[in-house]
């Protein structure tokens, strides 16, 4: 009996030391907590993205390694793409939109304070993403262009990286779109506005203005212009940043070039001036409408892509003797869903809402919001009362593009107010759990595995938290 008594007692000690152990080292280096959500949550990204920063890049030309285990003190040496490398471009103008938001209610301290700091992080990284930069001829729908876009690799020197055919893709150049728009309107450095223009002249130089046999637009924008399948990746994230020039430009004479075919004979190019705030506004509704008509599925949600192309791969047609791109048609609708393509189409709808106070983009986003919390967020899995969204693959960047979607749509659907609180709720769960050496596990509910050699953590999963920080706290101070 007193064997087994002290067994019990033994075993219960253990477990308290542990737990204690467990506690100190996940949360040894948090910070005293602010009780002001917003303030709190600033402190936070700035936090995060300090240490990442430091983590994650290295040398004047900033590379940016892939993975950094925190409990190593190790960075892989495996370099991340353009589309990591953007997260972080991300992070830091949302941190410097909230200082702003935050000295516009009253309190300059921190503005002045960080501002000018995080503005040099930002041209750091604006001039690292240069090797990142290439140059290629591309033949499309209605002509043929020298471009100088962004590959999916670093390359070796600044405009050196390799962007021929599927090295480089038109999803990667509207993430960096958004956040060259987001860093112009934060700065008003008209370099990044200027790159933002040209990166769309690109990619809307990708979409399939090829004719139906009903004489309608095929529509769509493809994955690259190495590929025949048309993606949510690659048109919905594109509607925003649309909406936001035709923004910037309203009121204004600016003038673009429209190319298109003639709907007439269904083969002959044209092209014509336009207002470019109509410009810019007719795509993203064309873009906007497109992928509703195509991906968006019964339960409410956005599938992944459209497959089953004719032609399977991008194929040359000659027209007047000029050779321009076949038009492509998709017939399959593939999955899965994801959060991010279904996130995109939120922030969508609630800026075209915004813009043309039509309520058909008001009930899309609340029907869009609705469906997809039910579909995405499960109660209680891992912490009671907390929701599990499937963190597989890429998807802890993808949820945060979801949870920005719920943030546009707010002042259109207050309902979304608890959808966003979910994620308030495991950011802050995970800090105050799992925080160590700057960073938050890549599962913020379970935390850290037990093999501290076993936790290489993405970059841009540690820059999607900071910016979703941000975010949020911006989103405090202002509903």
């Amino acid at each position: 009996m007193k064997k087994s008594m002290m067994i019990a007692m033994g075993s219960l000690l253990c477990f308290f030391i542990c737990a204690c152990d467990k506690a100190k080292s996940d949360g040894e280096t948090a910070p005293p907590e602010d009780k002001n959500l917003a303030t709190r949550s600033l402190t936070r990204a700035m936090e995060i993205t300090d240490n990442a920063l430091t983590a994650y890049f290295s040398g004047s030309g900033m590379t940016m390694a892939r993975y950094y285990n925190p409990y190593t003190d190790r960075r892989s040496a495996e370099v991340g793409s353009v589309w990591m490398y953007t997260s972080a471009i991300e992070a830091v103008t949302a941190i410097m939109h909230t200082l702003k938001t935050e000295k516009e209610k009253g309190d300059a301290t921190r503005y002045n304070e960080h501002f000018s700091r995080y503005e040099q992080e930002l041209m750091k990284l604006y001039d690292g993403a240069e090797y990142y930069l290439g140059t290629f001829t591309l033949t499309s729908y209605t002509g043929t262009n020298e471009w100088t876009v962004y590959g999916v690799n670093r390359g070796s020197s600044k405009g050196g990286a390799r962007v021929e055919g599927i090295e480089n893709v038109y999803d990667d150049q509207m993430w960096l779109i958004r956040e060259f728009l987001e860093a112009y309107k934060v700065t008003g450095n008209a370099d990044f506005l200027s790159k933002a223009e040209y990166l769309t002249e690109y990619v809307l130089d990708g979409w399939d203005c090829t004719m139906d046999a009903n004489g309608n637009e095929v529509g769509g924008i493809s994955w690259g212009p190495g590929y025949a399948t048309k993606h949510a990746c690659s048109n919905g994230p594109m509607v925003s940043p649309l909406v936001w020039l035709h923004e910037l430009y309203k009121g204004k004479g600016d003038q673009t070039t429209h190319h298109y075919i003639d709907g007439t004979d269904r083969r002959t190019r044209r092209q014509a001036q336009m207002n470019k705030a109509d410009y810019y506004l007719m795509f993203a509704k064309k873009i906007y409408d497109w992928q509703k008509k195509a991906l968006l599925r019964a339960d409410g949600v956005y599938d992944d892509m459209m497959g089953g192309c004719t032609p399977g791969s991008p194929q040359l047609e000659q027209i007047n003797g000029v050779s321009y791109r076949r038009g492509t048609t998709c017939r399959d609708r593939v999955g899965p869903a994801i959060t991010y393509n279904s996130g995109t189409m939120l922030s969508g709808a609630a800026d075209l809402y915004r813009v043309t106070q039509d309520g058909k983009y008001r009930e899309d986003g609340a029907a869009l919001a609705n469906a997809s919390f039910s579909y995405f967020a499960k109660k209680g899995v891992n912490v009671a009362e907390h929701y599990t969204f499937d963190i597989s693959g890429f998807r802890n960047w993808f949820n945060g593009v979801l949870m920005r979607g719920y943030v546009d749509l707010y002042p259109a659907h207050k309902a979304s107010d608890a959808y966003i609180a979910a994620f308030q709720q495991n950011l802050d769960y995970a800090y105050e759990h799992y925080f160590h050496n700057g960073l938050l596990p890549t599962n913020l509910l379970v935390g850290w595995n037990r093999d501290r050699g076993k936790n290489d953590t993405e970059g841009m999963f540690t820059f999607a938290f900071a910016a979703e920080y941000a975010v949020l706290s911006r989103y405090e101070q202002t509903k």
